[in-house]
C-alpha cells in the first residue's frame, strides 16, 4: 500500500503536468465558491474530476484561503511508471472565474519538492513542507517547514521556519483559531503542538492523543482529524479518525469516521475548509494505488460529535 510517508521519500524525477488535464484553450468557465463545484452531501464525491482530480497521478492536501478565493493542493505525477517530485498547484478567482491550476514553485527550484500547503488564518502566509534529495541514492539532504508571506497581493521569497532541531523532520504544519500550532514528527509518527503563536514554537510538546498522524485542527479548534494505519484480517490500509476536544481541554479517543468515508482503500491527509463546511481528503483508489481528492459535508463529523457527547 502506497502511503504519503513512503511516497515522499521516492520523489526524484522531473514534475510534468498530466496529459489528462485540460489545456489552456479547453479549460472550462468555473464560477462560484469551491472551484465552481456543486457541494456534496453526506457521501464523499471526487472533487473537480478531470480538473483537479486527474486520472493517472496523485492529488491530495487541499488548502483554501480564508476568503475561499484561492485553492492550493498537491500534485505528484507518475511518468512511465515512475513517480516525480511533489509540487503545490494553485488556482484563484480572477474576477468571477477560477484560473486554470498551475505550479506554484514557492522556492523557485531551490527545493526539489514542495507539499502540504496550509494558508494561515489571516491569509497572509502559506506554510508548506519542502526538501531536496540526492538523485544518486534517493536520500533526502534537507527537509523542513517553509513559508511565504503575501506582499501587495503577491507571494514573497520562501523562508525556512526556525523549528527546534530536536523535532527532526516534520510535516503537516497547521494552526488553530487561537494560533496554536499542530504538526507531525515523522520519525516518531506522532503529533506535536505549541500553544499560542509562531514565537512559542520552542515550547512545542507531544500532543496527548492515543494515535494518529497528518493531523489537522478544525477552524473552531473543537476537533482534530488524523489518519492511522488499520490492519484487520486481509485488510491493510489507512483510515481517517476524528478526535474531539472535551470541556476540560483534553482529547477524546480517536473515532473512526465510518464506512461512508473509510473504505478498503487508504484515506489520508484530511483537511477542513476555513468556513468549516467541508472535509477534503485523499483516497488511494485509482489503479496503481494513486490518489484522488474527495470532499464531503462536515455534517458527518457533526453527527459523530453529537453522538459522542450525548453518550457522556
Amino acid at each position: 500500500m502506497k502511503y504519503i510517508c513512503i511516497s515522499i521519500v521516492l520523489l526524484f524525477s522531473i514534475l510534468a503536468f498530466s496529459s489528462n488535464s485540460y489545456g489552456q484553450d479547453e479549460f472550462p468557465v468555473l464560477e462560484g465558491p469551491y472551484f465552481g463545484q456543486k457541494p456534496p452531501g453526506l457521501i464523499p464525491e471526487v472533487f473537480a474530476p478531470d480538473l483537479i482530480s486527474v486520472e493517472g497521478r496523485y492529488e491530495f492536501g487541499v488548502s483554501f484561503s480564508p476568503d475561499l478565493k484561492e485553492l492550493y493542493f498537491i500534485v505528484l505525477d507518475v511518468i512511465d511508471g515512475k513517480e516525480g517530485n511533489t509540487a503545490i498547484f494553485y488556482s484563484q478567482l480572477e474576477g468571477q472565474k477560477w484560473s486554470r491550476p498551475k505550479k506554484a514553485d514557492f522556492t523557485n527550484g531551490v527545493m526539489n519538492y514542495e507539499l502540504l500547503p496550509h494558508v494561515s488564518l489571516n491569509g497572509n502566509r502559506i506554510y508548506f513542507s519542502a526538501g531536496t534529495a540526492d538523485t544518486k541514492d534517493g536520500s533526502r539532504k534537507s527537509a523542513g517547514v517553509w513559508f511565504v508571506e503575501r506582499n501587495e497581493g503577491n507571494w514573497g521569497k520562501a523562508k525556512k521556519l526556525n523549528l527546534p532541531l530536536s523535532l527532526g523532520r516534520v510535516s503537516d504544519f497547521n494552526q488553530g483559531p487561537n494560533g496554536d500550532i499542530f504538526l507531525t514528527k515523522m520519525s516518531e509518527k506522532k503529533m506535536y503542538y505549541s500553544e499560542g503563536n509562531i514565537g512559542d514554537i520552542p515550547n512545542i510538546k507531544a500532543l496527548d492523543i492515543d494515535f494518529g498522524v497528518h493531523g489537522f485542527i478544525a477552524p473552531e479548534g473543537d476537533y482534530l482529524l488524523v489518519n492511522a494505519y488499520i490492519k484487520e484480517g486481509s485488510r491493510s490500509d489507512h483510515d481517517l479518525f476524528v478526535i474531539f476536544k472535551k470541556k476540560d481541554n483534553t482529547w477524546s479517543k480517536p473515532i473512526n469516521l465510518g464506512a461512508s468515508i473509510n473504505t478498503n482503500y487508504s484515506e489520508t491527509v484530511a483537511r477542513i475548509t476555513p468556513d468549516g463546511k467541508f472535509l477534503f481528503f485523499g483516497r488511494y483508489n485509482e489503479p496503481g494505488e494513486l490518489s484522488n481528492i474527495y470532499w464531503v459535508s462536515t455534517k458527518v463529523i457533526t453527527q459523530l460529535k453529537e453522538q459522542y457527547f450525548d453518550e457522556k
